[in-house]
């Protein structure tokens, strides 16, 4: 029996190592095509008329993008997905748009909700304090008065109540029905893992998005060449 498990010790000690390696290469891949579908779903959201409005667009610190979020409930509401967060460099957010901290959406709400849908998410944060609390911790979508809806439409009024006392505004697109669609009771935070295998080292979400000293992945080009086409200049 010794003799055995020796054997089958030596075996998974042969074996391990690559398979590892096999699931390690496995998730890059999949880290790389979420930030290629963020900057092909940003692009489609952007290109739609009277969607995002420009002038809001203009004013946002901060982008988030969740591709094809799973919603899925029978009366307590779910949601699950993983994207992408770039912010304009430089002192008060006034520079080009960095590279992305990869970002997780977790959580749910509580509602007569029968059904399920993949939903295209884009966040607009729209000050420092929003940037800051993302990038450093969990933030709760929904309930609060510095969470709204986005306005649709092309060009908005910059003095109504819900944008001056928003740090986030969401915007989505929906694939299919679902009743009671919302973001409410979700949470957004960092996902430091993702963050490690694209950059290939361990770094805090902050100094990935806001330091001189990370190049944009290979895979993030289209988002940030987007943001820097659609919105090169920040507007106060």
């Amino acid at each position: 029996m010794r003799k055995l498990l020796v054997y089958l010790s030596s075996i998974l000690l042969i074996v391990l190592p690559p398979l590892a390696e096999v699931a390690s290469a496995s998730d890059k891949t999949k880290d790389d095509d979420r930030l290629r579908n963020c900057g092909m779903v940003l692009k489609e959201i952007l290109d739609v008329p009277d969607n995002i409005p420009q002038d809001l667009l203009d004013k946002a610190d901060c982008v988030v993008v969740f591709p094809s979020v799973l919603k899925a409930a029978f009366i307590i509401g779910g949601s699950y997905g993983r994207g992408s967060m770039s912010c304009r460099s430089g002192e008060d957010f006034r520079g080009p748009w960095g590279p992305p901290t990869m970002m997780a959406l977790e959580g749910g709400s509580v509602g007569f909700q029968i059904g399920g849908e993949a939903t295209d998410f884009v966040l607009l944060v729209m000050n420092e304090r929003g940037a800051s609390a993302i990038l450093t911790s969990k933030v709760k979508l929904g309930g609060d008065a510095s969470v709204a809806a986005g306005p649709v439409g092309r060009d908005t009024s910059a003095d109504t109540d819900a944008t001056l006392r928003a740090e986030i505004l969401s915007y989505s697109r929906a694939r299919g029905l679902f009743a009671g669609v919302s973001l409410e009771g979700s949470t957004i935070r960092p996902d430091n893992s993702d963050n490690r295998r694209v950059y290939g080292r361990k770094i805090p979400a902050r100094e990935i998005v806001l330091s001189r000293g990370v190049a944009t992945p290979t895979a993030a080009e289209q988002l940030i060449s987007t943001l820097d086409a659609r919105t090169p200049n920040h507007r106060a």
